[in-house]
C-alpha cells in the first residue's frame, strides 16, 4: 500500500496520535506525516505511506491554509486558550475598520518570533521542554510568507471580541502567534481561541477521511482505492516524459540528457529545478533534477516502486 493517506484530524489527538493509530490498522511501520497539528487543533492531515514517505518533504513545502478564531483581551503563555493567562483585559472595543486595517498590514512576508511552546530546537533543545520548565529563552525572528488574510466573522459586541479569519501561508508559520501579533497591531492581548487546517499539501478538507471511516475502508478492503499517488501529490513539480530505453536508464539512477526530456518549458528546465519524470506509457519514474545539459537523480523509483500512471 503506497500513497498519501488524507485524514481529517480530530481534536485531543496529536499527530503523532494518528499515526499510530493507522499504523496499526494499516499493520504498517512506514507512514510519515506531513506537517504537525496541535492536539486542539482538527483539520487536514496528509499521512505518507510505503513509498511515498520519500516525498514528504517536498508536501511540506506547499502553502497551508487554516480557519482561525482570534480572542481579543486575553494573552497566554502558549499563545492560545489552553495556556496560562498572562494578562486580560476587562472590555476591549475596536471597530470592524480598525481589525481590518491590522489584517492587511500582516499580508506579504513578514518576521515571527517562534512561541515558547513550539517544538523549534534552541542549544538542542525543545522550546516547549525549556517553557514546561519555566524557562523562557531569546527566540530568532523567522520570515514567513501570508500569502491571504481574509476576514470571515466579526463579534465585537462582547467583552472579548472575536474575529474570525481565513490563512494561506508558507511553511513554518504560526497561526498562533499570527493571532497575538495582530492584537498587538490592534494594541490590546490577543489569543488563538480555536483552529482548523482546511488545506495542507495542495489535500482539501473534503478530500480527507475520518479515522472511523479509515476503519471501515480498511476492514472492507477498499482503502487503497482512497490513496492519492504520491506522485500526484507533488503536481507542483513540472512533469517531462522520455521514451523507453531513457526510462529504463533514469531506473538504474543514471543521469538522462535534457534533450531526451519532452513536456519541458525553458522555464521549467532551468538549472536547479525539480521535475517528475514519467515514461512513454505513464509511469513514474521519479524526481529529478535539471542540470546544464542532464537531468540528474533525486528520488528514483525503481520498476518494484512504481505508482500509478499520471
Amino acid at each position: 500500500m503506497d500513497g498519501i493517506l488524507a485524514v481529517w484530524k480530530p481534536a485531543g489527538w496529536t499527530s503523532h496520535d494518528v499515526v499510530a493509530r493507522v499504523r496499526r490498522l494499516l499493520r504498517i511501520k512506514r507512514i510519515g506525516h506531513a506537517g504537525t497539528l496541535d492536539p486542539e487543533v482538527t483539520g487536514v492531515l496528509p499521512l505518507c505511506i510505503g513509498r511515498a514517505t520519500r516525498v514528504v518533504e517536498y508536501v511540506q513545502e506547499l502553502p497551508k491554509a487554516y480557519e482561525a478564531v482570534l480572542q481579543l483581551g486575553i494573552a497566554t503563555d502558549t499563545e492560545d486558550l489552553t495556556g496560562r493567562v498572562l494578562e486580560e483585559l476587562p472590555n476591549v472595543s475596536v471597530s470592524e475598520a480598525d481589525v481590518r486595517r491590522a489584517l492587511r498590514s500582516f499580508v506579504g512576508e513578514i518576521e515571527q518570533v517562534p512561541p515558547m511552546y513550539s517544538a523549534v530546537k534552541v542549544d538542542g533543545k525543545r522550546l516547549y521542554e525549556l517553557a514546561r520548565s519555566g524557562r523562557v529563552v531569546e527566540r530568532k525572528p523567522r520570515r514567513v510568507t501570508i500569502y491571504q488574510l481574509e476576514l470571515l466573522g466579526l463579534e465585537l459586541d462582547l467583552p472579548h471580541p472575536v474575529i474570525r479569519l481565513s490563512a494561506v501561508c508558507s511553511k513554518g508559520t504560526y497561526i498562533r502567534t499570527l493571532c497575538a501579533d495582530i492584537g498587538r497591531a490592534l494594541g490590546v492581548p490577543a489569543a488563538m481561541a480555536g483552529l482548523t487546517r482546511t488545506v495542507s499539501g495542495g489535500i482539501a478538507a473534503e478530500q480527507c477521511l475520518t479515522l472511523e471511516q479509515i476503519e471501515a475502508l480498511q476492514s472492507s478492503g477498499q482503502l487503497a482505492d482512497k490513496l492519492i499517488p504520491a506522485d500526484r501529490a507533488i503536481a507542483h513539480m513540472p512533469a517531462a516524459t522520455v521514451g523507453m530505453d531513457a526510462a529504463r536508464s533514469a531506473f538504474q539512477g543514471k543521469r538522462i540528457p535534457l534533450r531526451l526530456a519532452d513536456g519541458l518549458s525553458p522555464e521549467s528546465s532551468s538549472e536547479g529545478r525539480l521535475v517528475r519524470l514519467y515514461g512513454e506509457d505513464g509511469t513514474f519514474l521519479g524526481i529529478f533534477e535539471c542540470g546544464d545539459e542532464a537531468l540528474k537523480p533525486v528520488k528514483v523509483f525503481t520498476p518494484t516502486e512504481e505508482l500509478e500512471p499520471r
